[in-house]
């Protein structure tokens, strides 16, 4: 079975243009098939708030009303996907920057209202792997925002970790999948104000007492949980870790 990397790149990053452009050059130089999605909460933030709109966020996840997914639809799938996408250009890796509409790639359903009212998010439904195949079938490396459908006209914005995993087990019938997530730190850290403190490796029942603890902040919990919810679904490894080290052994491993 061929071998894939799922890379998920985070807001942080995005936000810092000698870092993105130094990861973008680093993934663009990865042999073998790939699949990048991205973030971009930190430029979201900014633009909705010099739109006068206060951006909001419950356990790591952004409420999005009408209004704010209009930004995050013209800043994710817009400005930022194809920037990404011409970064690639530039240093020679053809790619094809994607919605979860385009091609009917990702499906989501709204999340309810109930307990807690996130507005026009989503959580996936289903992944297309034919599509994602098309594309890596004629050497194309997927570029894909975390903006998705609801197959019934309506845009959603879905968490891009999320996204990320969701791609990593539809890939992993016809691929040998990897999953890595890269943001501005070397891992998970175990004291979040110690960038030394990387945790080489979590398994469920440390994941379960980090976050009893305190330990594990609002923006982790989501990634971890998804980075688990891809291990216990077919994907055969999950490294999280810093975008400037993307081809070294550096990084947690989710186990």
């Amino acid at each position: 079975m061929n071998a894939l990397k799922v890379i998920k790149i985070g807001g942080n990053v995005i936000d810092n243009p000698a870092a993105l452009e130094a990861f973008l050059e680093s993934f663009a130089a990865m042999q073998g098939p790939r699949i990048l999605v991205h973030g971009g909460g930190a430029i979201a933030s900014r633009t909705l708030t010099r739109m006068g709109i206060e951006p909001k966020m419950i356990d790591g996840r952004r409420v999005t009303d009408a209004d704010t997914l209009q930004v995050v639809t013209a800043v994710y799938a817009g400005l930022i996907n194809k920037q990404i996408v011409a970064t690639l250009q530039k240093y020679g890796c053809n790619a094809a920057g994607l919605s979860g509409a385009d091609c009917n790639a990702i499906v989501s359903k709204k999340r309810p209202a109930e307990p807690i009212d996130y507005g026009f998010v989503g959580d996936v439904e289903s992944v297309s792997a034919p599509a994602f195949k098309m594309f890596l079938d004629n050497g194309i490396t997927p570029v894909v925002c975390a903006i998705n459908h609801d197959g019934r006209g309506t845009l959603l914005n879905t968490n891009a970790d999320t996204v990320a995993s969701s791609i990593a087990v539809a890939m992993s019938a016809a691929y040998d999948t990897e999953l890595i997530m890269c943001f501005e730190k070397d891992g998970v850290l175990m004291d979040k104000d110690d960038a030394t403190s990387v945790i080489p490796m979590i398994d469920k029942p440390l994941f379960e007492s980090l976050k009893a603890e305190g330990k594990v902040n609002a923006g982790m919990l989501p990634k971890l949980k998804n980075a688990f919810d891809a291990i216990g679904s077919g994907v055969k490894k999950v490294i999280i870790k810093n975008s400037a080290r993307l081809q070294d052994g550096s990084g947690t491993i989710i186990m």
